[in-house]
Protein backbone atom coordinates (compact mmCIF):
# COMPACT_ATOMS: atom_id res chain seq x y z
CA UNK A 1 0.00 0.00 0.00
CA UNK A 2 3.09 2.03 0.25
CA UNK A 3 3.98 2.07 -3.18
CA UNK A 4 0.96 2.87 -5.22
CA UNK A 5 1.64 6.41 -5.79
CA UNK A 6 4.81 6.27 -7.83
CA UNK A 7 6.29 9.75 -6.34
CA UNK A 8 6.13 7.88 -2.41
CA UNK A 9 8.63 5.34 -3.83
CA UNK A 10 10.32 7.75 -5.26
CA UNK A 11 10.55 9.60 -2.02
CA UNK A 12 11.35 6.18 -0.01
CA UNK A 13 14.12 5.40 -2.06
CA UNK A 14 15.52 8.77 -1.75
CA UNK A 15 15.07 8.51 1.97
CA UNK A 16 16.45 5.09 2.44
CA UNK A 17 19.45 6.42 -0.16
CA UNK A 18 20.18 9.24 2.27
CA UNK A 19 20.33 7.17 5.89
CA UNK A 20 22.28 4.72 3.96
CA UNK A 21 25.21 7.95 3.37
CA UNK A 22 24.62 9.17 6.71
CA UNK A 23 25.20 6.18 8.46
CA UNK A 24 28.18 5.10 6.11
CA UNK A 25 29.80 8.89 6.99
CA UNK A 26 29.49 8.00 10.36
CA UNK A 27 31.95 4.94 10.40
CA UNK A 28 34.85 7.58 9.00
CA UNK A 29 34.31 9.82 12.10
CA UNK A 30 36.65 9.78 14.94
CA UNK A 31 36.07 7.65 18.03
CA UNK A 32 37.22 8.50 21.55
CA UNK A 33 39.62 6.11 22.40
CA UNK A 34 40.89 5.85 26.28
CA UNK A 35 44.86 6.65 26.77
CA UNK A 36 46.87 3.56 27.36
CA UNK A 37 50.27 4.81 28.06
CA UNK A 38 52.07 3.27 31.10
CA UNK A 39 55.13 3.20 32.32
CA UNK A 40 54.92 -0.95 31.63
CA UNK A 41 54.40 -0.24 27.85
CA UNK A 42 56.75 2.08 27.59
CA UNK A 43 59.55 -0.29 29.11
CA UNK A 44 61.31 -1.01 25.58
CA UNK A 45 60.79 1.73 23.32
CA UNK A 46 64.23 2.33 23.58
CA UNK A 47 65.29 -1.00 22.70
CA UNK A 48 67.11 -1.88 19.05
CA UNK A 49 64.55 -2.43 16.71
CA UNK A 50 61.55 -0.22 18.37
CA UNK A 51 61.30 2.17 15.71
CA UNK A 52 58.62 4.96 14.74
CA UNK A 53 55.83 5.44 14.20
CA UNK A 54 54.46 2.22 15.55
CA UNK A 55 57.38 2.04 18.49
CA UNK A 56 58.03 -0.97 20.39
CA UNK A 57 54.95 -3.54 19.20
CA UNK A 58 53.74 -6.45 21.33
CA UNK A 59 50.70 -7.13 20.84
CA UNK A 60 50.39 -10.51 22.82
CA UNK A 61 51.70 -8.77 26.13
CA UNK A 62 54.29 -11.16 26.36
CA UNK A 63 56.44 -8.69 27.69
CA UNK A 64 53.44 -6.28 29.23
CA UNK A 65 55.14 -6.57 33.09
CA UNK A 66 58.50 -4.94 31.95
CA UNK A 67 60.48 -8.03 32.76
CA UNK A 68 63.80 -7.43 30.80
CA UNK A 69 65.17 -11.58 30.98
CA UNK A 70 62.03 -12.18 29.85
CA UNK A 71 62.39 -9.54 26.60
CA UNK A 72 65.78 -11.09 26.42
CA UNK A 73 64.97 -14.58 26.66
CA UNK A 74 62.32 -13.88 23.92
CA UNK A 75 64.89 -11.97 21.41
CA UNK A 76 67.16 -14.56 22.02
CA UNK A 77 64.29 -17.51 20.66
CA UNK A 78 63.67 -14.67 18.41
CA UNK A 79 67.08 -14.56 16.58
CA UNK A 80 67.77 -18.01 16.71
CA UNK A 81 64.62 -18.72 14.75
CA UNK A 82 65.07 -16.19 12.14
CA UNK A 83 68.40 -17.44 11.47
CA UNK A 84 67.28 -21.59 11.16
CA UNK A 85 64.66 -19.41 8.78
CA UNK A 86 66.92 -18.09 6.96
CA UNK A 87 69.24 -20.97 6.42
CA UNK A 88 65.81 -23.19 5.64
CA UNK A 89 65.48 -20.44 2.80
CA UNK A 90 68.58 -20.51 1.12
CA UNK A 91 68.39 -24.90 0.94
CA UNK A 92 65.50 -24.64 -0.65
CA UNK A 93 66.77 -21.96 -3.18
CA UNK A 94 69.77 -23.88 -3.75
CA UNK A 95 68.15 -27.53 -4.12
CA UNK A 96 65.25 -25.76 -6.24
CA UNK A 97 68.23 -24.39 -8.53
CA UNK A 98 69.05 -28.20 -8.99
CA UNK A 99 72.44 -27.73 -6.71
CA UNK A 100 72.79 -31.72 -5.46
CA UNK A 101 75.27 -33.50 -3.41
CA UNK A 102 76.61 -36.08 -4.99
CA UNK A 103 76.36 -40.02 -4.61
CA UNK A 104 73.27 -41.38 -2.28
CA UNK A 105 71.35 -40.85 0.66
CA UNK A 106 71.34 -44.23 1.53
CA UNK A 107 73.95 -47.04 1.92
CA UNK A 108 72.18 -49.17 -0.79
CA UNK A 109 72.97 -46.75 -3.56
CA UNK A 110 69.03 -46.63 -4.25
CA UNK A 111 67.94 -43.31 -3.32
CA UNK A 112 70.08 -40.66 -5.42
CA UNK A 113 70.06 -37.09 -4.02
CA UNK A 114 69.21 -36.10 -7.49
CA UNK A 115 65.80 -38.04 -7.10
CA UNK A 116 64.72 -36.28 -4.34
CA UNK A 117 62.21 -33.12 -4.93
CA UNK A 118 62.61 -30.20 -3.15
CA UNK A 119 60.24 -28.73 -0.29
CA UNK A 120 58.25 -31.06 2.02
CA UNK A 121 58.24 -33.77 -0.49
CA UNK A 122 61.61 -34.64 0.30
CA UNK A 123 60.73 -35.77 3.84
CA UNK A 124 59.36 -38.81 2.13
CA UNK A 125 62.09 -39.68 0.35
CA UNK A 126 64.63 -39.93 2.96
CA UNK A 127 65.17 -43.12 4.60
CA UNK A 128 63.82 -43.58 8.40
CA UNK A 129 67.24 -43.84 9.26
CA UNK A 130 68.23 -40.80 7.61
CA UNK A 131 65.32 -38.98 8.90
CA UNK A 132 66.18 -40.19 12.86
CA UNK A 133 70.53 -38.68 11.64
CA UNK A 134 67.97 -35.25 10.47
CA UNK A 135 66.59 -34.71 13.73
CA UNK A 136 68.98 -35.65 16.10
CA UNK A 137 71.59 -33.49 14.43
CA UNK A 138 68.98 -30.45 15.19
CA UNK A 139 68.68 -31.61 18.62
CA UNK A 140 71.86 -31.75 18.74
CA UNK A 141 72.58 -28.20 17.15
CA UNK A 142 69.55 -26.93 20.00
CA UNK A 143 71.00 -28.12 22.92
CA UNK A 144 74.35 -28.22 22.65
CA UNK A 145 75.86 -25.42 19.61
CA UNK A 146 72.95 -23.24 19.10
CA UNK A 147 73.40 -21.25 22.91
CA UNK A 148 74.62 -17.74 24.10
CA UNK A 149 77.46 -19.52 26.54
CA UNK A 150 79.50 -17.27 27.82
CA UNK A 151 76.90 -14.04 27.80
CA UNK A 152 78.38 -12.19 24.57
CA UNK A 153 78.17 -8.88 24.16
CA UNK A 154 74.61 -8.55 23.08
CA UNK A 155 71.36 -11.36 22.77
CA UNK A 156 71.73 -13.40 20.53
CA UNK A 157 75.91 -13.59 20.39
CA UNK A 158 76.11 -16.61 19.57
CA UNK A 159 80.10 -16.71 18.84
CA UNK A 160 80.87 -17.49 22.19
CA UNK A 161 84.70 -16.55 21.79
CA UNK A 162 85.37 -18.81 19.01
CA UNK A 163 84.49 -17.31 15.91
CA UNK A 164 85.05 -13.13 15.30
CA UNK A 165 84.97 -12.07 11.76
CA UNK A 166 86.53 -8.73 12.85
CA UNK A 167 83.68 -8.09 14.47
CA UNK A 168 85.99 -6.27 17.54
CA UNK A 169 87.49 -3.76 14.81
CA UNK A 170 83.91 -2.26 14.74
CA UNK A 171 82.91 0.76 16.37
CA UNK A 172 80.30 0.79 18.60
CA UNK A 173 77.92 2.51 16.08
CA UNK A 174 78.95 0.22 13.41
CA UNK A 175 78.36 -2.70 15.63
CA UNK A 176 74.89 -1.22 16.68
CA UNK A 177 73.81 -0.65 12.83
CA UNK A 178 75.37 -4.39 11.80
CA UNK A 179 72.41 -5.98 14.72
Amino acid sequence: FFFRNPNSFTVIMKLAILSLLIGSAAAFAPSVKPARTTALNMAFEGELGAQPPIGFWDPLGLVADGNQSNFDRLRYVEIKHGRVAMLAVLGHVVTAAGIRLPGSIDLAGDVPFTSIPTGLKALSMIPGGGLLQLFAFIGILEIFVMKDITGGEFVGDFRNGFIDFGWDTFDEETKLQKR
